[in-house]
């Protein structure tokens, strides 16, 4: 009984029917699901950033403590009461790669880069 249990095994093990198929279909399959993987990444982070660098403008027009980075724009009014400023603040982050290369191929920029807008408040 063993002996011919120890053979069916053997000859069970050489087998390697279905291994290349398996992998003809898992390897694409894997690539795919990293590409989508990746392109949620990227838009989930390019949401955050954009989210924080409003936060950030809206802080610091409220606070009136700006950056180096930051840009002030003054909008001409008629008026000579009216005198308003919109700050313009800038975020950068590297996006992280799941799929080496893949973002090379796809546009070459690696970064996000977000902008937000508040308008400054006047302190008096």
């Amino acid at each position: 009984m063993t002996k011919k249990f120890n053979e069916l095994l053997r000859e069970f093990k050489s087998k390697e029917d279905g291994n290349v198929e398996s992998a003809l279909v898992l390897i694409p399959l894997l690539i795919l699901f990293l590409v989508g993987l990746e392109l949620i990444v990227a838009t989930n982070l390019r949401n955050a950033e954009v989210s924080m660098a409003q936060s950030d403008a809206s802080t610091r027009a409220i606070s009136g403590e700006f950056l180096t980075i930051d840009q002030i724009i003054e909008l001409d009014s008629l008026d000579p009461f009216l005198h308003m400023k919109v700050l313009i603040t800038s975020r950068s982050r590297t996006l992280p790669q799941l799929v080496p290369g893949l973002l090379d191929l796809l546009s070459g920029k690696t970064m996000i880069q977000v902008k937000g807008a508040a308008i400054v408040e006047e302190v008096n």
